[in-house]
């Protein structure tokens, strides 16, 4: 039996009485506060790397080589997902978060061992996005030798 509409309006004023209320300024800053850090400390790092030599396109790379493994390093100590508890999407976003996205749910799985537990799941999200990305560059290399672009540097 279906309830009416006057008692479905009732339940969701009900429920919206109830519900707890979101600190949406609070939430806001705390994003910004903590992904711009994680930012920052990319830009040292790559300010680092130039000032020992490299390209900018190279100490970019290596940058981003350092913040994944600083994200999967801090995720395996515990670190990380303080940072997200604290910062939501401003810690999530970054390419920190992508690292973290993929070694949380292998370490749920370290009981099992290092090669059927941690080994198998750290997969289970980057299976997902690397599949993506091999399909996507593809396609859009298929796109620029239809159309005889020269390919983008």
């Amino acid at each position: 039996m279906r309830a009416s509409k006057d008692a479905q309006a009732a339940y969701r004023r009900l429920v919206q009485r109830h519900a707890p209320r979101v600190p949406l300024l609070r939430n806001t800053v705390l994003a910004f506060v903590v992904g711009g850090s994680l930012c920052a400390v990319g830009q040292i790092f790559m300010n680092v790397f130039e000032r020992h030599g490299l390209s900018p396109e190279r100490a970019g790379a290596m940058t981003a080589v350092v913040i994944v493994l600083l994200g999967a390093l801090l995720t395996g100590l515990g670190v990380y997902d303080e940072i997200v508890r604290l910062g939501g999407m401003g810690g999530s976003l970054p390419i920190s978060g992508f690292a973290n996205a993929m070694v949380a749910p292998a370490m749920e799985y370290r009981r099992e061992g290092w090669i059927l537990g941690v080994g198998a799941r750290i997969f289970s999200i980057a299976g997902p996005v690397i599949t993506y990305g091999l399909l996507a560059a593809m396609v859009i290399g298929a796109v620029y030798v239809a159309l005889g672009l020269p390919p983008p540097r």
